[in-house]
């Protein structure tokens, strides 16, 4: 297949979708995951699409890794037959995972902290807020990143306590493992960008308020040196994996990503659902 000198694929090999990313802005842009005090707004900071070029990583000369791009799909069959029943979750999924990661990235120890479940209820309508009537969480429609340099090591801390001493004697990161709960996905595929095409300063620290505390994630401001990527027709059997934090600055360290309306989803695609598990991954060296 002809490629450009980037890697990325030849015309043709591509969809064009909006994306949104944060407008730069003076003030840092604040989210609640509750319902915010009032006067404040449920998120700050605006958010503009932009038309961009998403390229079929199914279709790139080398398979992505998730220390250079940033991400990687592995094949991932699982046992679980409902990923709504929680017993079934941290029965079967967690340890699933956790086997996961240590075989395919050679990864010393796993602590998954987190999980998320994912269902559209609004068909043509992407989320830019949480949740907070007990529906299903939607898919979230804004370029992010999950955990900042300082979020991550503090995030490491909070969960862990004195057991994080033995995730920070060596390398560690933060991965997300998405998965769709069915296939293939139509509705609201993951845009991922390739995390040497993203530039500091495009990374924007916003903060995330819980009822108990207070987080840090990234919001991306658009550039157009970023290189953009997705899996079309993703299938149950198979895990995207996401880093989200790597303590080690010689690879890969933050992916930003985004779910998107594709303008090829058919009329009557089933509305996307998925799962996040956001894992400490450790590392020997």
């Amino acid at each position: 297949m002809e490629t450009s000198r980037s890697g990325a694929p030849a015309d043709g090999a591509a969809t064009t979708a909006e994306l949104f990313y944060l407008t730069p802005t003076t003030i840092k842009p604040v989210s609640y995951t509750f319902e915010p005090p009032t006067g404040a707004e449920w998120q700050s900071g605006e958010y503009l699409p932009r038309p961009t070029r998403i390229a079929d990583a199914r279709r790139l000369a080398a398979d992505p890794a998730i220390d250079r791009e940033g991400f990687q799909l592995v094949e991932a069959p699982t046992l679980v037959e409902d990923f709504w029943n929680e017993e079934q979750l941290r029965a079967l999924y967690y340890p699933e995972t956790a086997a996961l990661l240590k075989d395919s990235l050679g990864a010393r120890d796993v602590h998954i902290f987190d999980h998320t479940l994912r269902k559209r209820m609004r068909p043509g309508a992407l989320s830019f807020r949480r949740s907070v009537d007990g529906s299903p969480r939607e898919p979230v429609g804004r370029a992010h990143v999950d955990h900042t340099l300082a979020s991550a090591p503090r995030r490491l801390r909070e969960i862990l306590g004195d057991a994080a001493e033995r995730f920070t004697r060596g390398r560690f990161a933060i991965i997300n493992v998405w998965r769709p709960l069915f296939g293939p996905v139509e509705d609201a595929p993951l845009a991922v960008c390739d995390a040497r095409s993203v530039e500091a300063h495009d990374l924007v620290a916003c903060d995330l308020v819980f009822r108990d505390r207070r987080g840090e994630t990234y919001a991306l401001a658009y550039s157009p040196k970023q290189r953009w990527h997705y899996y079309p027709n993703m299938r149950r059997g198979e895990v995207l994996l996401l880093k989200c934090y790597d303590s080690c600055a010689d690879v890969a360290r933050f992916s930003p990503h985004t779910a998107f309306d594709d303008p090829a989803t058919p009329q009557g695609a089933r509305p996307r659902e998925s799962i996040e598990l956001r894992c400490f991954v450790a590392f020997d060296d």
